[in-house]
């Protein structure tokens, strides 16, 4: 039996009719373009490029009910966590690739002072800070949340993703929540974990 393309090879013993060479020529230009088609579908899956930077997230808009005024007082006590993220992660012997969503919120834990959020960065890798989502420190109301989302194709941050938070107090306040949480999935398969900050300092007066 003759494949197709062996059916497009020349026969030296007869001399070819031009219409059959046209014929075989635009039988090789639609495969062509069927394996040019598939390439592109393929390609995302195997070699997914950065992501264009995000446009950056307003949190006096986007939370304007979870925050306060400024205190006028001193802040007289001050923390900082680090915050492991993993905006990807590596599989199969590190030969595959699994992109994820992830959500950084900060929650006040005091049911009566506001809490002052005085820096959310964001830092790739190999160190390098990606995103600063505050032009200048905030309240939040006491037992309010504010969120900072990153897209799944957002993958500057990469396997070693993390987050700085710093806050402020006027007094000895109950320390912040801060956790990351990733989503995402491969194939059928869906997949949710949470990172719990870490305190960088211990909280304490100035």
């Amino acid at each position: 039996m003759m494949s197709r393309m062996s059916s497009c090879m020349p026969n030296w013993s007869v001399l070819p009719h031009p219409r059959d060479g046209l014929r075989c020529g635009k039988r090789a230009i639609r495969h062509m373009r069927k394996g040019l088609f598939a390439a592109m579908l393929l390609s995302p899956l195997a070699y997914a490029a950065p992501a264009a930077a995000q446009s950056k997230v307003s949190i006096e808009q986007n939370f304007a009910d979870s925050l306060t005024a400024m205190p006028r007082e001193e802040l007289a006590v001050s923390g900082g966590f680090y915050v492991p993220a993993y905006s990807s992660v590596a599989i199969s012997q590190g030969k595959l690739r699994v992109d994820f969503s992830v959500t950084l919120s900060v929650h006040n834990a005091s049911e009566t002072r506001p809490l002052v959020v005085k820096r959310i960065a964001y830092f790739d890798t190999a160190g390098k800070q990606v995103e600063s989502y505050l032009k200048a420190p905030v309240a939040l109301r006491p037992l309010a949340t504010v969120s900072i989302f990153i897209p799944t194709d957002d993958v500057r941050g990469g396997t070693g993703a993390n987050f700085l938070v710093d806050w402020a107090a006027t007094s000895e306040i109950a320390e912040p929540v801060v956790e990351a949480l990733m989503v995402g999935g491969v194939a059928n398969a869906h997949y949710a974990f949470i990172s719990q900050g870490r305190p960088t300092r211990t909280a304490s007066k100035k």
